[in-house]
């Protein structure tokens, strides 16, 4: 089923709308939060959620891209439910992830706007535009999907060095490309 189909279910409060989207887009979703809970039950609880958090977000809204709506909900769901787990320990999921980005990404500040978020939202994009269709699939799959470096490799035919070298370069050039827009980091 087409998406703008879908989400007309949605519109229509139809419950075929869940049936359809966990259809089509299930194991989508349960891969990104899989890959950040570690947990196979917590992560199928984190995808009813993105069923059930997509049906009071439509309407009113209206997603260009169900696919990019459903992995933002499962994604942000995933890492929220991580931090309450984890609170009181240190876990090497999503903070390894988000800690490998900290060298490259503005430091958060009382200046922070939402106009600032938006101009660094922006540079990310020109600056993911930049990289070959490979090493932008590489860097999204470590860094949104959060897919371990080991897998990435296997699946790129080289070594869990090779493929991690690779990258801390791509963090170094996104770094550089910040730092030249101006953003401090």
């Amino acid at each position: 089923m087409e998406d703008g189909a879908i989400v007309d279910l949605f519109f229509a409060r139809s419950e075929d709308a869940v049936v359809e989207t966990a259809r089509k887009y299930g194991l989508f979703c349960r891969r990104i939060a899989r890959n950040i809970l570690r947990q196979d039950e917590d992560a199928e609880e984190c995808v009813n959620d993105t069923y059930h958090a997509a049906w009071n977000a439509m309407p009113p809204e209206r997603p260009n891209s169900l696919r990019a709506f459903l992995g933002r909900i499962t994604r942000n769901l995933a890492l929220a439910r991580c931090r309450r787990a984890h609170a009181q320990k240190r876990d090497s999921g999503p903070e390894t992830l988000l800690s490998e980005l900290d060298e490259c990404l503005p430091a958060k500040g009382d200046a922070e706007t939402q106009l600032e978020q938006r101009e660094l939202t922006r540079c990310i994009a020109v600056w993911l535009e930049t990289l070959s269709p490979a090493d932008r699939a590489l860097f999204l799959r470590r860094y949104w999907y959060g897919d371990a470096v080991k897998t990435l490799s296997r699946e790129r035919g080289e070594t869990a060095n090779a493929t991690a070298q690779r990258l801390r370069r791509l963090r170094t050039g996104l770094r550089a490309s910040l730092e030249e827009g101006g953003f401090s980091i």
